[in-house]
C-alpha cells in the first residue's frame, strides 16, 4: 500500500496539483478540521473537489474522523498544550474513533492525506499513518509531498 500526504501552505496551485499529478495520486483524503475557511484558498473543499475532477480525474473525500477535535487543535494553536500533549490526545481520540476498523484501507491506498501544514514534521496527517501502519497487518510506504 502507498499512501501519500501534503499540505497546501507554501504552495500555490500550480505546484499542489503537479505534486498530485507527477506522483499519480488517486484521491486526495482531507483530513482538516475546517476545509472551507478563505485561508485555504485554491483548497477549499468545493474548488478543491471540482479541480481534481477535472484535472485528473481525481476524487475528493473529507473524512472528519482523521481529524483533531476543535478543542485539541484550539489548545495546540494557542500553545497551551505541547506538540507531546497534542500527540498523546490525538492518538488517544484515533484510538476512541477505532480508526483502525473504520478506515477503508482501499481508500487510503495510492491516496494523499491533505492538510494545512506544509511539512509533516508536527502535523496531524503523520501521526494518522504512523497509527495506522502500527494497527494495520500491511505494508504501507508513506510518500511526504512538500
Amino acid at each position: 500500500m502507498k499512501i501519500f500526504t501534503i499540505g497546501f501552505t507554501r504552495k500555490d496551485a500550480n505546484k499542489f496539483f503537479l505534486l498530485i499529478k507527477d506522483n499519480h495520486v488517486s484521491r486526495i483524503i482531507d483530513v482538516r478540521l475546517n476545509n472551507i475557511s478563505q485561508l485555504a484558498g485554491f483548497a477549499k473543499q468545493d474548488d478543491l473537489k471540482y479541480f481534481l475532477s477535472e484535472l485528473y480525474d481525481a476524487d475528493y473525500i473529507h473524512l472528519e474522523d482523521l481529524s483533531p477535535t476543535k478543542d485539541i487543535l484550539s489548545d495546540y494553536k494557542k500553545k497551551i498544550i505541547t506538540w507531546e500533549a497534542y500527540k498523546d490526545k490525538f492518538l488517544d481520540l484515533m484510538e476512541k474513533r477505532n480508526i483502525e476498523h473504520t478506515v477503508d484501507k482501499a481508500m487510503l491506498d495510492n491516496g494523499c492525506l491533505l492538510c494545512s501544514e506544509h511539512k509533516p514534521h508536527y502535523c496531524h496527517r503523520s501521526l494518522v499513518v504512523n497509527y495506522l501502519s502500527n494497527h494495520w497487518d500491511t505494508d504501507m510506504e508513506v510518500v511526504h509531498l512538500i
